[in-house]
């Protein structure tokens, strides 16, 4: 199988990885300055996908992302950039800084690394940091959970930021009803327009429900059509199924939908994140329910 974005390890990731976390970062920083004139709220920052600091081992590749040979096309200097946004927010000094702190990794033995990474990098802060090993679905549904009995006390900021379709939909919905703003990364043109295939065989479909919180059925509606053809010498008519023209932006488009009936508000367009030739391979984006906050991340994504 061909590599996923069909680009060589030298060109993988550089300026689409600056621009989404110079957005995700210029958003924390307005966030708490909005913030902390609410003393009422106690601040939550919630990284779902923290890591270590370090590139990731072979071993620790998702399954479905190996199956793409993704990891063979990120280079080093990449990996670090990719998982440097619990750095950046850990750095941020007074006044902008969180109650608590919850970094996700999935694999135990780089909770320490990223322990001892984070208390390097802000000492004062050891104390508001939590680290949960395991899956990120469990620590979302978690946290929705704890908000939900303390509905006026807490306020989370999420950050969701996996490299593939780790996060299931479920997940996501637990958060209705809470005040949480969230910006999560959809790999829409790396992974999931792959698992879309031409012909429609959809070999991964109960990866795609889970990661659209869809059945099959309402799948194959949204990204396929289906033609009768007969041809001179068939005596019955044969079906014809294509894929629909731009599917990426309609990934990115569904998943904003279904974002919608979460949060009251989405921003769409999200911030389209395309490698080296211009092709779309993430889309970035944000939710919130409230209307302030929708419209700084709208002019951060306009301008950055």
């Amino acid at each position: 199988m061909n590599n996923v974005v069909n680009e060589p390890s030298s060109e993988w990731g550089g300026y689409w990885t600056e621009r989404k976390l110079e957005a995700f970062i210029k958003y924390v920083k307005a966030y708490l300055s909005i913030m902390k004139k609410q003393p009422q709220w106690k601040l939550i920052y919630f990284d779902g996908f923290a890591g270590s600091g370090e590139r990731r081992a072979k071993k620790e590749e998702d399954s479905l992302l190996a199956s793409f040979n993704l990891f063979e096309h990120i280079g080093e200097e990449e990996e670090n950039l990719y998982q440097g946004a619990a750095e950046r927010v850990i750095r941020l000094s007074e006044p902008d800084i969180f109650d608590f702190y919850y970094f996700v990794e999935k694999y135990e033995k780089n909770i320490e690394k990223l322990k001892n990474k984070l208390s390097t990098a802000a000492p004062d802060k050891s104390s508001k940091l939590q680290f949960k090993p395991g899956d990120c679905n469990k620590w979302l549904q978690e946290l929705a959970s704890a908000m939900k009995r303390k509905p006026n006390d807490y306020a989370s900021l999420i950050f969701i930021d996996p490299f593939g379709m780790q996060v299931d939909w479920n997940s996501i919905e637990q958060l209705k009803g809470t005040r949480s703003d969230v910006w999560i990364l959809i790999p829409t043109g790396v992974i999931v327009n792959r698992l879309l295939d031409r012909k429609g065989e959809l070999k991964f479909i109960k990866k795609l429900e889970s990661f659209f919180g869809l059945n099959e059925s309402e799948i194959r509606e949204i990204f396929y059509r289906e033609s009768k053809v007969q041809s001179l010498f068939d005596v019955e008519e044969q079906t014809t199924v294509t894929k629909i023209s731009d599917p990426i932006s309609r990934i990115a488009d569904i998943y904003i939908e279904k974002m919608s009936k979460v949060w009251k508000f989405v921003t769409k367009p999200a911030l389209r994140l395309d490698n080296t030739r211009g092709l779309p391979i993430f889309h970035f984006v944000f939710a919130s329910n409230n209307a302030n906050a929708h419209k700084i991340a709208k002019q951060i994504i306009q301008k950055v």
